[in-house]
C-alpha cells in the first residue's frame, strides 16, 4: 500500500514542502531514498522502538520503500521521524490517512514514543499556509511559535499515541491559538535595564542616540571602567520597537537555529548578541557543513556588540566587511547556496593600548613606544571606513557617579528616536532603505547636498584626518541623521562639525 505524507525541509529561512512517500509491499528491507543524511536513515531505528513500545508494529516480512520528494534536495536532521511513523502506520492500515492528506507532520521521536522539538517550525509553518495546507502537527515544545500563523490549525503533540488519536478522530486536542497583537503589545517594550542607570557621559549617549536615529554603527575607545559594555547594553533600549513583519523575519532566523525557548511566540525586542572574542569566523558569519545562521544573522534587526575588539581574530574581523556593506550574507558550497539576512546593528567597544591607559586624564600609559600603534592596527582601517561613529569614552568623575541628579530615561530618548525614523520612514518610502545607515551611494547624492561653507568644511576635515572615500560617505550619512533629529531639512554647517567630531580614530594624536 502507498501513503503520502507531507513534510519539510529548511533551506536558509525558508522553508520546502518534503512528500514523504511509504510503499509497503512483498519483500524483506527497508529503504530510504531521496538523499537522506545519517540522521534520516537512523530514523529507522527510532520508529521500531517507538512502535513497539506503543503497541504497534513494523511490518516484517514487507518491503518498504520510502521515499523523499523532491528526491534531489538533501534531507537532513531527525525530524522527518514522525512524518515517517505516521506514513508506515497508515500504509500498515494501523492508522486511517485522511488527516494526512491536508496536514503537514513534522517531529523526533524518541524510543518510547515521545515528540522532540524541532528547528524551524516558523518556517515550516509559513510554508504550509502559502501551499493551502488546513494544519500543521508538530511538537508541543514548537506549537507555540508555529501558531503565530493565522489560518492554520497548529496541533502541538507531545506523544505518537496523540497523533494517531487525531488520525483516528478520538482526540480532544485543540489547536493552540496565540493572540499575537496582545503579546506584541506587551513584551516589545520590556527591557531589564535603562540608559539612566548610566551615570554622567552625557555626550556618549548623545552619540548613541544618532546611532539609534540613523541605524548607524558606532565604536567606543576608552580605558576599562568608563562604562564601554553598559552603554552598549543599553542601546536596544532606545531602538524603535520592532515592526511585526520585523518579528516574524527575526524569529524565523532564531527558529532555524534552534535558538527559540518554549514559552517564546514571537521575538518582540530587538535581539542583543554578544559574542565572545574567542568567536571562529564561521561561528560570526554562519556556515558549517549544513549551513545554519551566524552571530550577524541573530543580530538582525538588533544590536551586535563586539567586546575587545583587537582580541578578536584578524580573520574573523576581516569577514565582516561585506555584510556590513550589503546587510546579508550568502553562504555557498558545492552544490548549493543560502542566504541569511543580516542587517543589524555594529557596537565595538576596545581599549586604546593593550594596558588601557593612553590618553587617560588622570592615569599613565606604561605601554612600550609603538606598542599602542600595533594595538590599534589589529582592527583594520577597511573595517573602521564602515562603522560610521568613532567615539572617545572617558572615565566618569567621582561628582558625577556619586550625583542624586536622575538622569534621561530610554523611554524618552526611543521618543526622539522614533520621530527620526519617522522622517527616514517617509523619505524612503516605496525604496528597501529603512533608516540613513542603509542609504547608497545615488541616494546620498539626492539626499545629503550641502552648501559651500560645509563642502568647505568637509574639504578642510578630509585633508587634515586623511579620510577615505568611505569615510567622507558616513560623515553625510551621520550629518543627516543629525538633521533629522533637529527638523531641518538640509544639512548646515553644524551638523556636518557634529559628525565630523565621530571620527576619532582618524584624528591626529592617536598613537601618532
Amino acid at each position: 500500500m502507498l501513503v503520502k505524507v507531507f513534510g519539510s525541509a529548511v533551506f536558509g529561512i525558508n522553508a520546502t514542502v518534503v512528500t514523504v512517500e511509504v510503499n509497503v509491499e512483498t519483500g524483506a528491507f527497508f529503504i530510504i531514498v531521496g538523499l537522506p543524511d545519517s540522521s534520516v536513515k537512523e530514523s529507522q531505528q527510532r520508529m521500531d522502538a517507538a512502535l513497539r513500545n506503543n503497541g504497534y508494529y513494523m511490518p516484517r516480512g514487507k518491503g518498504v520503500t520510502v521515499n523523499l520528494a523532491p528526491a534531489d534536495i538533501r534531507k537532513e536532521g531527525t525530524a522527518y521521524d514522525l512524518p515517517l511513523a505516521v506514513g508506515l502506520l497508515a500504509a500498515t492500515e494501523q492508522a486511517p490517512v485522511d488527516l494526512l492528506v491536508d496536514h503537514l507532520v513534522m517531529g523526533e521521536l524518541s524510543l518510547d514514543g515521545g515528540v522532540r522539538p524541532i528547528k524551524g517550525a516558523l518556517p515550516i509553518a509559513l510554508e504550509a499556509k502559502k501551499q493551502g495546507f488546513k494544519g500543521i502537527i508538530l511538537p508541543a515544545a514548537n506549537a507555540r511559535e508555529a501558531a503565530i500563523v493565522t489560518g492554520l490549525d497548529v496541533f502541538g503533540v507531545e506523544h505518537l499515541t496523540q497523533v494517531v488519536a487525531l488520525m483516528k478522530g478520538q482526540s480532544d486536542l485543540e489547536p493552540v491559538k496565540v493572540d499575537i497583537a496582545e503579546e506584541f503589545a506587551n513584551s516589545s517594550r520590556s527591557y531589564p535595564v535603562d540608559i539612566a542607570d548610566v551615570k554622567g557621559q552625557e555626550n556618549i549617549k548623545r552619540a548613541f542616540e544618532i546611532a539609534a536615529a540613523g541605524g548607524h554603527n558606532i565604536i567606543l575607545i576608552g580605558p576599562p571602567g568608563a562604562g564601554k559594555t553598559m552603554l552598549a547594553k543599553r542601546l536596544p533600549t532606545i531602538l524603535p520597537p520592532l515592526t511585526i513583519e520585523e518579528a516574524l523575519e527575526t524569529t524565523k532566523i532564531h527558529s532555524v537555529a534552534g535558538k527559540l525557548r518554549k514559552e517564546d511566540s514571537l521575538l518582540s525586542v530587538r535581539p542583543y548578541r554578544s559574542p565572545h572574542h574567542t568567536i571562529s569566523d564561521v561561528a560570526l558569519v554562519g556556515g558549517g557543513s549544513y549551513p545554519q545562521p551566524g552571530e550577524i544573522s541573530l543580530a538582525h534587526n538588533g544590536v551586535l556588540f563586539l567586546d575587545e575588539l583587537p582580541e578578536f581574530k584578524r580573520q574573523v574581523l576581516e569577514v565582516l566587511r561585506q555584510p556590513l556593506e550589503d546587510r546579508v550574507i550568502t553562504i555557498s558550497r558545492a552544490k548549493f547556496s543560502v542566504e541569511y539576512p543580516a542587517s543589524f546593528m555594529l557596537v565595538a567597544a576596545m581599549n586604546p593600548c593593550p594596558c588601557g591607559y593612553y590618553n587617560h586624564p588622570d592615569k599613565k600609559c606604561v605601554c612600550a613606544p609603538g606598542v599602542v600603534q600595533k594595538y590599534l592596527n589589529k582592527v583594520s582601517g577597511p573595517l573602521l571606513d564602515r562603522i560610521d561613529i568613532h567615539i572617545e569614552v572617558t572615565p566618569v568623575p567621582f561628582s558625577e557617579l556619586s550625583s542624586e541628579r536622575p538622569s534621561e530615561r530610554s523611554v524618552d530618548m526611543r521618543e526622539r528616536v522614533i520621530t527620526a525614523r519617522k522622517v527616514q520612514q517617509e523619505r524612503y518610502a516605496g525604496k528597501r532603505i529603512h533608516c540613513n545607515a542603509q542609504m547608497g551611494s545615488k541616494e546620498l547624492r539626492e539626499i545629503c547636498r550641502i552648501d559651500p561653507v560645509g563642502q568647505a568644511l568637509l574639504e578642510k576635515a578630509m585633508d587634515r584626518l586623511g579620510l577615505s572615500a568611505r569615510a567622507y560617505d558616513r560623515i553625510l550619512k551621520v550629518a543627516r541623521t543629525i538633521a533629522d533629529m533637529a527638523g531641518s531639512p538640509d544639512i548646515r554647517t553644524d551638523h556636518l562639525a557634529e559628525a565630523i567630531q565621530y571620527r576619532s580614530l582618524d584624528r591626529e594624536g592617536w598613537a601618532g
